[in-house]
């Protein structure tokens, strides 16, 4: 082949010196340092848009993960309040049951002191006015004891409801914070994705563009 002969289907000079030391005409050099170019600035692109999805993703993780550590600390501390209110609800209750014992103590104080009275002044234990003090007295403390209970009954129910209500609500509260930082998750992982396509479909575009120019530059007559 001579040294001005033209290599087959690429309109360039083949030359020893071309062959070997790659000596190319300004043209031919501008347009391969634009092609280059382009091929770096598409490389830059994808590179950029892998780094945006990543993170993406590690923000789909992260925000899943916080969700998960706040639900765990919110159902101890539920069932921390849970067992407070049971114990305050007992000790409640409990009063309630002592204040019960003692009318019943200060009953059976009082009809004695009746009883002796009465003895000590001859008058008939089981009749009369001290046998009506006596009932009366009986009937009013029995009807206070009456309350006592059921409030000490009350006291230990509701405190049992609310701790139940507590641990439920937080229950509750958790799957729909789960729920949600799942949701923004997958959010997140589309958004990566669509960045990692458009950074390819633009890597692809700077791609073209140089090819395109390096075509017309390299082949200009």
């Amino acid at each position: 082949m001579s040294q001005g002969a033209y290599v087959a289907n690429t309109g360039f000079a083949y030359s020893p010196t071309n062959a070997i030391t790659g000596d190319l005409t300004g043209g031919q050099m501008m347009a391969v340092s634009g092609l280059i170019s382009s091929y770096g600035a598409a490389q830059a692109q994808q590179a950029a848009a892998i780094q945006q999805q990543t993170g993406f993703l590690l923000q789909a993780r992260d925000n899943l993960a916080v969700a998960e550590v706040r639900a765990e600390f919110a159902e101890m501390y539920s069932y921390i309040q849970a067992g407070r209110m049971l114990k305050k609800a007992e000790a409640e209750s409990r009063n309630y049951q002592i204040a019960g014992n003692t009318l019943l103590r200060n009953m059976r104080s009082t009809n004695a002191a009746i009883r002796a009275r009465a003895a000590a002044s001859g008058v008939v234990l089981g009749e009369g006015s001290v046998q009506a003090v006596q009932t009366e007295n009986v009937r009013n403390t029995m009807f206070d004891v009456g309350i006592t209970d059921l409030n000490a009954l009350t006291a230990r129910i509701m405190g049992y409801e609310d701790a139940v209500a507590m641990v439920q609500s937080t229950e509750y509260q958790n799957m729909l914070n789960l729920f949600t930082a799942e949701r923004q998750g997958a959010q997140y992982q589309q958004a990566g994705t669509a960045a990692r396509q458009q950074g390819g479909l633009l890597a692809t575009a700077t791609l073209t563009k140089g090819a395109v120019e390096f075509g017309q530059t390299a082949y200009r007559k």
